[in-house]
């Protein structure tokens, strides 16, 4: 049987003699890049199998496509991912813009589970490749042979990454989507202002937090393998990554029994630390995190006398008389505008900020020189850029997301041909 397909780094052009490879021996360190060579990326070489759908799995698949791995999304045919159809707003191919925020830099292939050949060419795709990963129910792809059972025994060294709502045991049947399991995870019960209704977060959070976990541990899978040769089954879902997600919220309730409710924009451990009121009522956020912080603030208010005060002087204090610190402040700060009093404060060193819509705040991200948004070709959506930034092992520049099997024919011929032979190049 020949070897599952392994294609290695690129050599390395950069001068740094610690640079990542995908083999268990360290590579020989490179000499300096010539003028206008190409950088390695941390990913170079290493073949992703995308069978997930909708959020956390493609961006996570995505994420690992910024680091330079190759990646091939799958998708039923026909239809595609659930997401293509979520719109409006859609782009001009009648896809969703919502399919494009999470599946950048990949290859499409569309391929039916329930045909034999197109099954079979899905069990070589994951015999090929370094990772693999999905999102369908815990057991259910087994009858199609690709299983962790089955993906291992075909391809010991595959790091298979399973995504699901609620893990593999008792909850394996139950239909994970981001918004049920803000409810039941707790995340809308602490979300929206006192005595209101729960409500979500304005993003699916909680898959984006999933896509993280699983691309945290897929790195850290893919380490193991670099040692030993070996992959392993990676397991996330979105109510572990939720719960590992509430942080100071769960663990105050650990440490006191009592179940946190909402607080607005309020933080139930300091103060000031919410959105206050400016001229004709706009919102400055102000997120005061020390004593030193909360004197800058008040001397900067013309109101120094505020930090001496006995009520506001700790931050304990100040939580303990939120109300009246509250309006202390906000009698001051009616004075000017949110966006004057940003830099007053910031020069003061006290962190704040006006509420920003989308368009503000990636205005405020080019202006900081962060370059938040890169396009992808003409007639395609720009990309929000990757937040990475790597010396040695840059991201890459994103290309669009793939039409529905836009580069179906050559990977159909790549996997019917000898397995050491290179994915085909991409147009």
């Amino acid at each position: 049987m020949p070897q599952p397909h392994r294609p290695q780094p690129r050599p390395s052009t950069d001068a740094d003699p610690e640079a990542a490879t995908t083999d268990a021996t360290a590579a020989e360190p490179a000499g300096p890049a010539p003028p206008g060579a190409a950088s390695a990326r941390a990913l170079d070489g290493i073949l992703v199998a995308d069978f997930s759908r909708v959020l956390a799995g493609p961006l996570a698949a995505a994420t690992l496509a910024d680091l330079g791995a190759d990646v091939i999304k799958v998708e039923r045919p026909g239809t595609g991912d659930d997401t293509r159809a979520w719109g409006p707003p859609f782009a001009d191919d009648g896809t969703a813009a919502y399919f494009d925020a999470a599946n950048r830099s990949k290859r499409g292939l569309a391929l039916d589970l329930g045909d034999p050949d197109d099954a079979a060419a899905a069990r070589e795709l994951a015999r090929r490749a370094d990772v693999l990963i999905e999102n369908f129910r815990p057991g259910s792809l087994a009858r199609y042979g690709l299983d962790h059972t089955a993906t291992r025994a075909a391809n010991p060294g595959l790091v298979h990454c399973t995504i699901t709502g609620f893990g593999s045991g008792a909850g394996a049947e139950l239909p994970g989507y981001d918004f049920v399991v803000q409810a039941v995870g707790g995340l809308m019960s602490i979300t929206g202002e006192p005595g209101g209704p729960p409500l979500k977060a304005g993003v699916a959070l909680v898959d984006v937090l999933t896509a993280k976990d699983a691309a945290t541990g897929i790195l850290a899978a893919l380490h193991h393998r670099a040692r030993t040769g070996q992959g392993q089954l990676v397991e996330v879902n979105l109510l572990s990554s939720l719960l590992g997600s509430l942080v100071n919220q769960a663990s105050g309730h650990l440490a006191t029994g009592r179940d946190p409710g909402p607080m607005g924009n309020r933080h139930p451990s300091i103060a000031p630390y919410e959105t206050l009121a400016c001229r004709d009522g706009a919102p400055l956020a102000v997120a005061v995190g020390n004593d030193r912080q909360f004197r800058a603030l008040a001397q900067a208010l013309g109101a120094p006398e505020l930090a001496d005060d006995a009520r506001f002087a700790r931050n304990q204090d100040r939580v303990q008389n939120r109300t009246d610190l509250i309006k202390a402040l906000e009698i001051r700060l009616a004075a000017d505008t949110p966006q004057a009093w940003t830099g007053r404060l910031a020069a003061a060193s006290v962190p704040c900020g006006p509420v920003n819509n989308l368009s503000q705040a990636l205005e405020l991200a080019g202006r900081l020189g962060l370059d938040p948004v890169t396009p992808v070709g003409a007639g395609r959506i720009p990309q929000v850029a990757s937040p990475l930034r790597l010396s040695a092992t840059p991201v890459t520049q994103p290309s669009a997301p793939p039409r529905l099997d836009e580069h179906g024919t050559p990977l159909r011929t790549w996997l019917s041909g000898p397995a050491d032979q290179p994915l085909p190049t991409r147009v």
